[in-house]
């Protein structure tokens, strides 16, 4: 079963700039624009940051990322595979999420598939682990 064609909100080494950004985007997808996420917190991970959902914080900044037509079902497979996403499965690091993006041009919000940090991730990353208090993976050194 095809999951709904949503587009995908990135808020770390897919952004414009970032290592993976190229070797997964490039010719897969119609628009890019940039928006936040709120209702979460980002810890870094290292190398590559996780989205902690917490109520009441953020935002994370990021793109909202839309699949070319004929692209979706390749590019939702290879972000899967880039974040070692299987559906259900207890070892994953990431859950994929649908949730509400704000688009920073009009403040328009869109539902869109996020990448959050697994259960067993975010208990430790709240332990222990390091916040980007910006939000924003780009500002983090």
């Amino acid at each position: 079963m095809t999951p709904v064609s949503l587009p995908f909100f990135v808020y770390g080494t897919l952004r414009p700039g970032e290592a993976n950004h190229d070797l997964f985007l490039r010719g897969r997808i119609r628009s890019e624009e940039t928006g936040r996420l709120t209702g979460a917190l980002l810890y870094d991970g290292p190398g590559y940051p996780y989205a902690v959902e917490e109520p009441g914080g953020g935002p994370v900044c990021g793109e909202l990322v839309t699949a070319r037509p004929g692209e979706y079902d390749e590019l939702l497979a290879a972000l899967d595979e880039l974040e070692e996403y299987a559906p259900g499965d207890p070892r994953n690091l990431y859950e994929r999420v649908a949730r509400e993006v704000t688009r920073t041009a009009d403040g328009t919000a869109v539902r869109a598939w996020v990448y959050v940090a697994a259960p067993s991730v975010t208990a430790r990353l709240r332990a222990r682990g390091k916040l980007i208090e910006s939000g924003d993976w780009l500002s983090r050194r």
